[in-house]
């Protein structure tokens, strides 16, 4: 296995909008990935190659929120850059909320993005932080005013810290199922569900960390009843345990520990 990972860091102005840029390139055994749910959208841009969904095949794309394991095919052979979006940045990069794109993949195309210009631009970039600074200028140049209901922003905010759902909907005076309904459509998933996911995201991390908790600890710490509803949990969203998940793929994404996004390539 031959694995390069570098991150990234964009530009102050672009953060609130974009978390992170992940270059990729790796040489492994053919075969299928999964591609996680978490709090971001992803933004992959291939250097080589396409990314082989089964809904398509993609040389750049923009994939939404999702609560479900997305299965990536590849060839053995990966290159390319992946930027992890806020769902605010799909607002101020592309003028539509997040929830257009729930549970689903676009080309970068379909969203006004010339990709051949773009995947040209990152090809004859010499480094990773000359790649990263291209998407610096790029992304930027999108960047429009933001208008977004306050009410589903704090519930976003609120969720990320752990808060219930009805302690939510009483702070922002309405109730669960027009909370509900409102969030969803800004995002594409229910308030229940994304908290769900971030529930996730946060066992996952722990477990790419350097010392690897075991599975009892990452129930307690993540707020799961115990280590079966953590697998239950696990097997709905990832379709494998955590045991599983590790043995198939924790060595194919090491080195993306720290991040936020899908993990679609990383």
């Amino acid at each position: 296995m031959d694995v390069e990972h570098v991150a990234g860091l964009p530009h102050p102005r672009l953060r609130p909008f974009v978390t992170r840029y992940s270059g990729y390139r790796m040489r492994t055994e053919p075969g299928v990935h999964r591609g996680l749910p978490s709090r971001s959208l992803t933004l992959v841009v291939t250097l080589d190659g396409t990314v082989d969904l089964p809904d398509g095949r993609f040389a750049a794309l923009c994939g939404g929120l999702h609560d479900e394991a997305v299965l990536i095919s590849h060839d053995g052979f990966q290159h390319g850059v992946q930027c992890d979006l806020t769902p605010l940045g799909m607002r101020a990069l592309f003028g539509v909320p997040a929830g257009e794109l729930s549970c689903t993949t676009v080309g970068l195309d379909a969203l006004g993005v010339p990709d051949v210009e773009l995947r040209e631009r990152l090809r004859t970039a010499v480094t990773w932080a000359d790649r990263f600074a291209c998407l610096d200028v790029v992304l930027g140049g999108l960047v429009r005013p933001v208008r977004q209901r306050p009410e589903v922003a704090w519930a976003w905010q609120r969720l990320a810290t752990g808060a219930p759902v009805g302690e939510i909907a009483a702070e922002v005076g309405w109730s669960r199922q027009h909370l509900s309904a409102r969030f969803a459509a800004e995002y594409g998933l229910t308030p229940k569900v994304v908290a769900r996911v971030m529930r996730f995201e946060r066992a996952n991390r722990m477990l790419r960390g350097e010392r690897r908790p075991t599975l009892t600890e990452v129930a307690a710490a993540c707020g799961y009843t115990d280590q079966a509803h953590l697998n239950r949990d696990w097997r709905a969203l990832c379709g494998a345990t955590p045991t599983e998940w590790i043995a198939a793929e924790l060595p194919f994404v090491q080195g993306g520990e720290h991040g936020q996004g899908a993990q679609w390539p990383s």
